[in-house]
């Protein structure tokens, strides 16, 4: 009896669950996520956006600008000024054909904004808008 008893022990000792297929799984979950995700830059300030009753969502793939309420321009975290738009903006148009998002504070003077919107247009852009929230 006593070496039966030990057989069993030592079988069920031996049986385990096997979790290199489950492991596998997870990581091509995570890869799949990975690659699919759009990854989209931020202008790195955050700015106080006017409301607007036509508001729409956001294009993922869109060229996004900030205008602070001092008058600076910024990309990617980065203050680009005015004279920084035209080539930044070419240089992203050339990968991929996009619209340029201005996130304007409610403070800009009119004549920035148009300075702005002037030079993504010569830089090539084809569409311009202005974010805003929703009421």
């Amino acid at each position: 009896m006593p070496a039966r008893l030990q057989r069993r022990l030592e079988q069920e000792q031996t049986t385990a669950i096997d979790m290199s297929p489950l492991l596998d799984v997870v990581f091509i979950l995570l890869i799949f996520f990975i690659v699919t995700t759009v990854f989209v830059k931020e202008t790195g300030v955050e700015v106080d956006k006017p409301q607007a009753l036509t508001a729409q969502k956001l294009e993922k793939t869109a060229i996004l600008l900030a205008i602070t309420d001092r008058g600076e321009v910024f990309y990617d975290g980065g203050h680009i000024g005015i004279a920084g738009i035209r080539g930044t903006v070419e240089q992203l148009l050339r990968r991929q054909s996009r619209s340029v998002v201005i996130q304007a504070d409610k403070n800009v003077p009119t004549h920035l904004l148009l300075a702005v919107i002037d030079e993504a247009k010569l830089a090539g852009a084809q569409t311009v808008n202005l974010a805003a929230l929703t009421p």
